[in-house]
């Protein structure tokens, strides 16, 4: 039944920013809901630990990318507020005031609820007044004999400066009293500890009762620093650990060599400017002012930390403990009812689209459809873009295997792809060694898009087979991040792709594609256009809805056209895993705009769009969030679900599956706050142990 047709409605003011929510603050707020995992009793007790860890982690990108750039900007007056309207200065003034209550509930979840509940379960982490006289010899005899020949304590004067630290590396301010041997009194002195020493410590069973009993290493040089400088007494150590700039700035224009420029600006990357300092919650405040000016640092860039500086390396114990019953229970990704094993890929792809939905199901397709690829001789090119790959990933081998067996392989490969531009250089430089065209993208723009191209001759008549996916060709995060990927032979997408690698490598002009969205030159229109046309079917009295999953929504045109929907009487559900700078629920403006975002044992990682188009639904798959980076500044494919079937199960497993959570929901309120679904009297509904049930379930 049609509506009564909506009043059109007046135009969203772009210069209000009471309708914007901070980037950054909304950023930090995603950390506050990874913490209530880890202080969460429902979630097993190593799980929490690794959720304590993925905070620390997750900060320390936060200082070295968001709050380094904004100050940056601020400190040369370059910063123009956002569409929230705030001044880098103030911004920054509540960043700061948001991380403190941060850290308080970092270090008090690992002081009062994780080290009591570990220690429970015979997980020890000791502190110094905590050693037995048999622990207190063996980490003697450890230091003497591992640790202390390998650290070079650093006395400072006039003639051995404050020395170049290390980003994110542990060290000890160390205080000490007496004469050295040529009758200089009152020493200071730095100790670094090196990269090659392990930063957790495990102690043998022989000297502890049963169980795992750790020490950090900073509390093992704590409590043998005296022997660091013997004919001195020790007045006082104290942890300090410095976080710098991390964002790498090369500047693309007029470069000859962007893997060589690359790698030049590297080397500095650990050196660059300070813009945070960790230290021990019992470091005086002479100490932290000599630290702060050799860092040339405010007091406003200190954090103090009641517990380890280093709280990240925590967590590096999980992989190491065989406890099943203190982790999620195990679960086997599960391949495609699609494939027989005994069937060619090629031929089932024939037939019909497969859908992948991971983790739920496995990688290892993905692998063997290119494994085919490499090995058939009808076979001609492979193409294949390489974001993130990981270390572990078979992709590689394949792809050389492929080059050697006289395939035409092209990789595209992301240098600039943050924190992992070294592992890039080594793996272009290896390809390159193979025989294999390696392209570097287009300058100015990251390659972010996933994307696999396969080309066969079959009878006379050459095939394209392509993979598509919202997330990275690596095997470690395919079993972590929740994604979509599609294998498909549909003619015309196989068409779009080719010539979006033909852009790629070969500096095509302007493209017209059939099928596929493309960023930076179709997928904002089109995301644009089809938020428009929600809003103008609402306005005719049609049905509208908007439904959308991504991992974050920033760009403010975007916003606008999703308020101008709301207005309208457009029905918008937004399903937003991280920063989310839209305002929910403002009267007049976003009443019909709901956000939530969920947090659970896997990281949402997939980005998809529906629209209701009046009846004839589109969905699309993508590896763009409607951010105005992905948006406008990055190479970004979105791939529309063609299958009915397919399209049909997307919906409902990443979309109506993931509205329905009442368990691990945060829902967001207009004022940038989260609150936590509850079921209340309803029946709980947790999104990925539905998909878990459902996709792999456990063998009778």
């Amino acid at each position: 039944m049609r509506r009564k047709p909506a009043t059109p409605t007046a135009l969203i003011d772009r210069a209000a920013p009471e309708l914007f929510l901070s980037r950054e603050l909304a950023a930090l707020e995603f950390n506050f809901r990874v913490l209530a995992q880890a202080r969460d009793v429902r979630v097993p007790l190593l799980e929490r630990l690794r959720y304590l860890s993925i905070v620390a982690n997750n900060l320390d990108e936060f200082f070295e990318v968001r709050v380094a750039m904004l100050k940056h900007h601020h400190h040369f007056g370059s910063a123009a507020p956002g569409p929230d309207g705030l001044a880098s200065g103030e911004l920054l003034t509540r960043i700061r005031k948001r991380v403190l209550t941060l850290v308080a509930a970092q270090y008090a979840t690992w002081r009062n609820e994780l080290g009591p509940a570990l220690d429970a379960e015979g997980i020890r982490f000791l502190t110094r007044d905590r050693w037995t006289d048999r622990q207190k010899r063996w980490l003697q005899g450890y230091f003497e004999n591992e640790v202390l020949p390998v650290l070079s304590p650093l006395g400072l004067d006039p003639a051995h400066p404050f020395p170049r630290i290390l980003n994110k590396t542990l060290n000890l301010a160390v205080v000490l009293k007496g004469r050295d041997a040529f009758g200089r009194e009152g020493h200071m002195a730095l100790v670094r500890a090196p990269r090659s020493l392990p930063r957790i410590i495990r102690l043998p069973d022989e000297v502890c009762e049963p169980g795992e009993h750790y020490v950090f290493l900073a509390e093992l040089l704590q409590g043998f620093v005296d022997q660091m400088f013997p004919g001195f007494k020790v007045a006082g150590s104290y942890q300090f650990r410095v976080t710098r700039n991390s964002e790498l700035m090369v500047e693309e224009a007029g470069m000859e060599n962007l893997a060589r420029a690359l790698s030049e600006e590297l080397l500095g990357r650990g050196y660059a400017r300070p813009v945070r300092l960790e230290i021990g919650n019992d470091c005086p405040k002479s100490i932290a002012s000599m630290l702060m000016t050799n860092f040339e640092l405010e007091e406003s860039d200190v954090y103090r930390c009641d517990g380890p500086v280093n709280i990240i390396r925590a967590g590096t114990v999980y992989d190491g403990l065989d406890r099943p019953d203190l982790k999620f229970p195990r679960f086997t990704p599960q391949l495609p009812k699609a494939f027989d094993a005994s069937k060619c890929k090629f031929e089932v792809l024939r037939d019909r689209d497969v859908l992948l939905h991971h983790p739920y199901e496995s990688f290892a397709t993905v692998v063997d459809l290119l494994r085919q690829a490499a090995q058939d001789p009808a076979v001609l090119a492979i193409k294949q873009t390489l974001y993130r790959a990981g270390a572990d990933t078979p992709l590689v081998d394949l792809l050389v295997e492929a080059a050697r067996n006289g395939k035409d392989v092209t990789v595209v490969i992301e240098l600039r792809a943050r924190f992992d531009e070294e592992a890039n250089i080594r793996l272009a430089t290896r390809l390159q060694e193979a025989g294999v065209q390696v392209v570097y993208g287009v300058v100015g723009f990251k390659t972010h898009a996933k994307m696999l191209l396969i080309v066969r001759r079959e009878d006379d008549v050459l095939r394209r087979y392509v993979h598509l996916s919202t997330g990275n060709y690596h095997q470690a995060n395919s079993r972590a991040y929740t994604d979509i990927g599609l294998m498909t032979s549909d003619a015309e997408i196989g068409d779009d792709l080719h010539k979006v690698f033909q852009q790629l490598s070969g500096l095509g002009p302007m493209i017209e594609l059939k099928r596929l969205l493309h960023s930076p030159f179709t997928l904002y229109k089109s995301v644009m256009a089809k938020i428009d046309r929600e809003t103008a079917n609402a306005l005719a009295g049609k049905p509208a809805r908007i439904v959308a999953k991504l991992n974050a929504l920033n760009e403010a045109h975007v916003i606008e056209a999703l308020y101008r929907a709301s207005q309208a009487g457009v029905e918008i559900d937004l399903i937003v895993r991280g920063a989310c700078t839209l305002r929910p629920g403002i009267p007049g403006i976003s009443e019909r705009i709901r956000v939530r975002s969920i947090v659970g044992r896997f990281l949402e990682h997939s980005r998809v769009y529906w629209f209701a188009n009046d009846g004839t639904p589109e969905i699309y798959c993508a590896s763009a969030d409607w951010m105005e980076r992905n948006l406008m500044r990055r190479i970004e494919v979105a791939f529309p679900i063609l299958d009915p079937v397919l399209a049909a199960r997307v919906y409902e497993e990443t979309l109506a599956n993931y509205l329905d959570d009442n368990t691990q929901a945060w829902l967001l309120q207009s004022d940038g706050s989260y609150v936590r679904a509850d079921p209340g009297n309803a029946t709980p509904h947790t999104a990925q142990q539905f998909l878990l049930d459902k996709l792999c379930p456990t063998p009778a």
